[in-house]
């Protein structure tokens, strides 16, 4: 019983990271994150991209997505290199300004000296990809 076909039995369905790309449910941020000092391909959920990458139309012209993207990957990569992160997975914390009107989720938390600016908590995933390769995926705390 060395072949798990013969345990589990055919497989029914794939889904790999490169389709999930594909189709906009992960967004490939690699070269970014290389830049970072990430050594392996690194992606993020489309709800993280679109939350905190995307920068609000009341934000325009004050921020922008490169740095969005890069304060994202600079607190990861920080988080790692202090041994807060330890193993496959782990949170880590950023400061990110919102428009005062924008509805609050269940990740962010309020900053008293400042209504515009949450402590939004994240999570990351390192694990085998397509291949068996490492790479890296930034998701909120309850995707998985």
């Amino acid at each position: 019983m060395n072949d798990l076909k013969e345990i589990f039995g055919e497989c029914i369905s794939v889904y790999t990271r490169k389709q999930a790309i594909d189709d906009g449910v992960l967004v490939d941020v690699t070269t970014v994150a290389n830049e970072a000092g990430f050594k392996w391909p690194t992606a993020m959920t489309r709800t993280v991209y679109e939350r905190y990458v995307e920068v609000p139309p009341e934000l325009a012209g004050h921020q922008d997505i490169q740095g969005r993207l890069w304060d994202i990957l600079w607190m990861l990569w920080v988080t790692v290199r202090t041994n807060k992160i330890n193993g496959d997975r782990g949170e880590f914390k950023l400061l990110v300004r919102f428009p005062e009107s924008t509805e609050w989720q269940s990740n962010e938390e309020r900053q008293a000296d400042n209504k515009n600016l949450r402590l939004v908590t994240l999570k990351s995933v390192s694990g085998p990809g397509d291949n068996g390769e490492p790479c890296i995926t930034i998701m909120l705390p309850n995707e998985d």
